[in-house]
């Protein structure tokens, strides 16, 4: 009985074997299938016609609707390349790529890019190295620039007018751009009808820093000097260039109906500021500016503005009119083979500076008018090399052409 049993059993076991097979057959053949429908998607033949598109040339124009990175389009005579946001990264809402000028595009732009697609890279990198070459060419085309708004404030006073007056203008070379000229800038007189008793002093400190920003001169506080007297005597200028001092301005502000000629004269008060420059080798009135602005200076603000207005007319004037005087220093010290100087790092000096020793001049008069003309260079003593420069402004150098030098004996920059 069991050996019917277990045949019965063995008997309906291969009859469940004979129906399974098919459906096995039918899955290996659906799993086979599904990797060949998935490789056919990437297959050559299928992307030919991308692939053959004709690559953009040179103000083409480009499809709006399909535009690639690298590529370049023509608008209104302007050439603009499709590139990337490079504020993408911070503001993700601003779109990846856009329409950039050629004119405006920096070639290392795209060299942050890293894209998974390993052609896509390839085919960038191969624009960017076309698009570099033909920078670096010059476009027979010409680009039409984008107009420029510039904003300004608004004009605090009509066109101004300088009057320049030049007295004794120094005829000597330009010294070395590098040294700096030490400057003593004085009120003189307020005669505006300001209210603020300080005007003068205000317009001396603005002065000041307007001529500090070009870099070539060195402003000394004229508390520091103790001077009693009037700096633009020739008596003061003496005592000034043995501190060193290369130039005296005095400024004067004024106001008076008649600082502006024409139509408006006798009207509304005019502010004038008037600027004389000493130069203390010479001892000589060396340049004389002056300007008005259109600005009634009735309160503290409106005066401040006006000279802050009327500095900024004459600036240029007077920086170009101290490059033209003559750099000197002062023997301070004598110690045994080296000597102490009065001017070092802060005015320019370096190591290796060959400079002429002379004595201090004499005053030259005009037999005819008496008026003084200038003070000459005394004898040549010598020469001596900066060989230490120490403190804020001081330097040790050595002689290397002996001469009788004392402490009054100025130093000249060889040329």
């Amino acid at each position: 009985m069991n050996r019917a049993r277990f045949s019965s059993n063995r008997q309906k076991s291969q009859a469940f074997s004979q129906k399974k097979k098919p459906l096995i057959y039918t899955f290996l053949f659906i799993f086979a299938l599904v990797p060949l429908l998935t490789a056919s998607c990437s297959m050559p033949f299928s992307q030919r016609k991308s692939m053959e598109t004709p690559p953009t040339e040179k103000g083409e124009k480009v499809r709006e609707t399909d535009p690639k990175p690298g590529d370049v389009k023509l608008v209104d005579g302007v050439e603009y390349i499709y590139a990337r946001n490079r504020r993408f990264q911070l503001t993700p809402y601003e779109p990846e790529y856009l329409w950039i000028r050629k004119d405006e595009y920096s070639p290392g732009m795209f060299e942050s890019i890293m894209t998974g697609n390993k052609k896509e890279r390839e085919e960038i990198e191969r624009r960017m190295a076309k698009l570099e070459a033909e920078l670096k060419e010059i476009n027979s085309a010409p680009q039409i620039p984008v107009p420029q708004t510039v904003y300004s404030a608004p004009a605090l006073s009509a066109p101004a007018v300088t009057y320049t007056t030049p007295l004794q203008q120094a005829a000597a070379a330009h010294s070395d751009a590098r040294l700096k000229k030490r400057i003593l800038v004085v009120p003189d007189m307020d005669e505006t009808n300001c209210r603020s008793p300080y005007l003068t002093e205000s317009a001396t400190r603005k002065l000041t820093s307007v001529l500090e920003r070009a870099g070539n001169v060195i402003a000394v506080d004229p508390s520091s000097i103790n001077l009693a007297q009037d700096p633009s005597t020739a008596k003061a200028m003496d005592v000034l260039e043995l501190h060193g001092i290369h130039a005296v301005i005095k400024a004067t502000l004024t106001t008076f109906p008649e600082a502006s000629p024409g139509p408006d004269k006798g009207g509304e008060p005019k502010l004038r500021l008037s600027v004389a420059i000493f130069n203390t080798d010479t001892k000589v009135l060396l340049r004389r500016l002056s300007t008005y602005t259109s600005a009634v200076p009735l309160s503290d603000e409106a005066a401040s503005k006006a000279v802050g207005a009327a500095i900024e007319m004459i600036g240029d004037d007077i920086t170009r009119t101290l490059e033209s005087l003559n750099w000197f220093a002062r023997i301070s010290s004598i110690e045994e083979d080296r000597i102490i100087l009065n001017a070092g790092r802060l005015s320019g000096l370096e190591k290796g500076d060959v400079l002429e020793v002379y004595s201090r001049g004499d005053q030259v008069y005009d037999k005819t008018t008496h008026q003084p003309l200038g003070q000459v260079k005394g004898s040549y003593k010598g020469e001596i090399e900066v060989y230490e420069l120490f403190g804020v402004d001081a330097a040790w150098a050595k002689i290397r052409k002996s001469g009788a030098f004392s402490t009054t004996d100025l130093a000249y920059l060889r040329r």
